[in-house]
């Protein structure tokens, strides 16, 4: 079993390290990155078919919405019997 040991070993005042803590609404504002001249992510193509995978389910899924909330106003003249 390894042993570690603990020193504590006392600093004189100049050399600790000292943190300035500056508001936010203070500081001087960061430049932002731009998206211009970037071009395309590269991804392989197993990210590509999930990420196509992922489209056309959230489309389907919003179709499915789409049609339940049109039968419940009786659009497509069948009344729905419970």
């Amino acid at each position: 079993m390894a042993t570690m040991t603990l020193r504590k070993t006392l600093r004189s005042a100049a050399e600790r390290p000292t943190f300035v803590v500056v508001h936010p609404l203070d500081d001087v504002p960061e430049v932002k990155r731009t998206p211009e001249g970037l071009g395309h992510m590269p991804m392989s193509p197993s990210v590509l078919m999930s990420l196509m995978a992922l489209r056309g389910y959230l489309i389907g899924m919003g179709l499915l919405v789409l049609y339940h909330c049109l039968d419940l106003a009786g659009v497509f003249g069948h009344a729905a019997v419970h």
